[in-house]
């Protein structure tokens, strides 16, 4: 079960995304829960790169079986 900090963190991060919400969501995370900061990055780098090898394999510019050998080394991390 989530400590109650940790729900309650998780319903302000949701309402910082809503509408125009990634620079509140960014400006919440800092302000407000400076502790998730590594998570967030390892969990943005992580899908960044994924993006980076899903972009070009849907569109047949490179193997499919490289990337499936990328992605399976590099699955999203533990988060908190």
């Amino acid at each position: 079960m989530k400590h109650p900090g940790e729900l309650r963190a998780g319903r302000r991060l949701a309402r910082a995304i809503q509408g125009k919400g990634a620079f509140r969501f960014r400006d919440e995370l800092h302000d407000k829960y400076p502790d998730l900061l590594p998570a967030w990055y390892a969990f943005r780098d992580v899908r960044a790169r994924r993006r980076a090898v899903q972009w070009p394999t849907g569109n047949s510019l490179i193997d499919d079986d490289a990337a499936s050998r990328f992605l399976a080394c590099h699955p999203d991390p533990d988060l908190p």
